[in-house]
């Protein structure tokens, strides 16, 4: 199962994008092989810049940031697809 973390800042209209973008991501591939959760950086801005989080939005897969701004869909699914199988 991956690990998808999404990190974002209250009022972010990118940030919301990314969130449903991600959402519809995973309930397409299936919720049972992408765990998500939401990080927002005003509560866990330790750990946002323990990753290397500059800005938002920014996606981490299993620990690892993989997007530092906004992807597209096809590339995060790419990314996410990837991933799983290896």
């Amino acid at each position: 199962m991956l690990k998808v973390e999404i990190f974002s800042s209250p009022g972010c209209s990118k940030c919301s994008h990314a969130k449903a973008t991600l959402r519809h991501i995973a309930s397409e591939i299936g919720a049972d092989q992408i765990e998500w959760r939401e990080v927002n950086i005003l509560e866990e801005l330790d750990y946002a810049v323990e990753l290397g989080v500059l800005s938002t939005p920014a996606i981490a897969i299993n620990g690892e940031l993989c997007f530092t701004s906004l992807p597209s869909a096809a590339n995060l699914r790419q990314q996410l697809l990837q991933r799983m199988a290896s």
